[in-house]
């Protein structure tokens, strides 16, 4: 789509927004209501697509994309009554006597760009929250995933284009849709692309959600369940063949645990993955080429102690490498594959104050049966959100926002969250005909001294 259309769909969409028919609740409800029917239509045609796209099980579609999204459109058909209605807050005694309103008024006209790696949920929760909070949605969705990004196209077309459109394509979109005045533009992706995000969006002081990554560790203290931990973190490891933003990126495991940690992660890598010791054909693949080329860096023959091999051009086995330090390669960046470096660690405090030197990780999780050590991590060190003896999950409760910190993003989102992004919160003041008439000149001393006198001022 060339830079022309793709303006003429933001202009119809200016004027949708401008005329109103977003603003009541039964509107967005029925939209809802209809999204919500439409993907339990598509969800075959969502499977096949998966599969096509990087093998990936209907399972998986399902509990990681699929699921998440009509958990999100279930919590706002619950409680976007309540969300809508102005709020009453407390006003201040210089105001008395008054009422004081927060109101939730739409932004207006949103872009959404989403990602490869989820593409059907990275693309539709925002969507649901932009929706719930009245705006008009053009929604992009990742080119490496054509065939998803061809049935989230179908399920859009189904609405006006100048109410929700969907532009596919790729670096040339991008580019054109970053020229137009959005009102609010949510990112997920990378760190170079959402510079660049932020950049054009300087152009309009457009208000912006970036979504980002980083890499996520995971401590292992000596004093954990250890069969729970590799169990949690083989799956939260090599879930979407390690493709996924809160991915453990790498583990630190207190040495005195390290080779029973291991041993069990082997143990849990042939249960999940395995099949008649040859990989199970439901192990999903990498993207594409160009990120097989960028994994394929990080694996260094004298540290893999399982895996390392392609079993098809873009299946990677489930790989560990061990005795892995911070200045080795694969430490550098992150990693977004199924690739699990293992570091040990003896001094929890040494570990904290590295981990700060850090650029602040878009998760961290932590498996420990001790309450210090747990405050101590939580305390110290700065992330998006994550983990006590479990991964990933934290992003599945709608009540927690998700979102990153510093260099992993800015911004929130996920039920309650998703309303407050997409909505831009409006302060009212409404005043009776009385007032307090001491802020008005000529001012006297002892109006003075009263206002000293509440201020504390001695």
């Amino acid at each position: 789509m060339d830079e022309i259309s793709i303006q003429n769909i933001v202009n119809e969409q200016r004027k949708y927004f401008l005329s109103g028919k977003t603003l009541p609740l039964k509107f967005r409800l029925e939209t809802l209501e209809k999204l919500e029917n439409l993907i339990k239509q598509n969800i075959d045609k969502l499977n096949e697509a998966f599969i096509l796209d990087f093998n990936k099980h209907p399972f998986d579609v399902l509990s990681t994309e699929v699921f998440l999204v009509l958990e999100e459109i279930k919590y706002f058909k619950k409680h976007l009554k309540t969300l809508m209605k102005p709020k009453r807050v407390r006003t201040s005694l210089i105001n008395f006597p008054s009422k004081g309103y927060l109101i939730n008024e739409p932004y207006g006209v949103v872009l959404i760009m989403a990602p490869w790696n989820y593409p059907f949920q990275l693309t539709f929760e925002p969507l649901v929250g932009a929706i719930a909070s009245g705006n008009t949605i053009i929604l992009k969705p990742a080119s490496y995933t054509k065939n998803v990004s061809k049935v989230i196209e179908e399920i859009i077309d189904n609405f006006p284009s100048s109410y929700i459109a969907c532009v596919t394509g790729g670096r040339q979109e991008n580019q054109a849709l970053l020229e137009q005045k959005f009102d609010y533009i949510f990112f997920t992706g990378g760190q170079t692309v959402g510079k660049l995000v932020l950049e054009k969006a300087s152009k309009y002081l457009t208000p912006v959600t970036l979504e980002l990554g980083g890499k996520s560790p995971c401590i292992v203290d000596k004093n954990c369940d250890i069969d729970i931990a590799a169990r949690r973190i083989t799956w939260g490891k090599f879930l979407n063949a390690g493709q996924t933003c809160v991915a453990i990126d790498h583990v630190y495991v207190h040495e005195d645990v390290h080779d029973l940690l291991l041993e069990r992660i082997n143990y849990y890598i042939d249960k999940f993955y395995f099949k008649n010791n040859k990989l199970s054909d439901e192990f999903p693949s990498l993207i594409n080429e160009k990120h097989k080329d960028k994994v394929s860096s990080f694996l260094d023959d004298s540290k893999i102690i399982r895996g390392g091999k392609f079993v098809t051009p873009l299946r990677l086995e489930p790989t560990i490498m061990d005795h892995v330090t911070k200045d080795d390669k694969i430490m550098q960046e992150e990693i977004f594959g199924p690739i699990l470096p293992i570091l040990t660690y003896s001094d929890l405090d040494a570990l904290i104050s590295y981990q700060k030197t850090l650029d602040k990780p878009l998760a961290l999780y932590c498996f420990s049966k001790d309450k210090k050590v747990i405050k101590k991590i939580i305390t110290n060190l700065s992330f998006g959100g994550g983990c006590i003896n479990d991964t990933i999950m934290h992003l599945t409760n709608t009540n927690l926002p998700f979102g990153g910190v510093g260099a992993s993003g800015m911004g929130s989102y996920h039920g309650p969250s998703s309303f407050k992004t997409f909505s831009h919160q409006k302060s009212i003041l409404i005043k009776s005909k009385h007032e307090l008439k001491m802020k008005y000149p000529p001012h006297k001393e002892k109006t003075y001294k009263f206002l000293k006198k509440m201020s504390k001022i001695k």
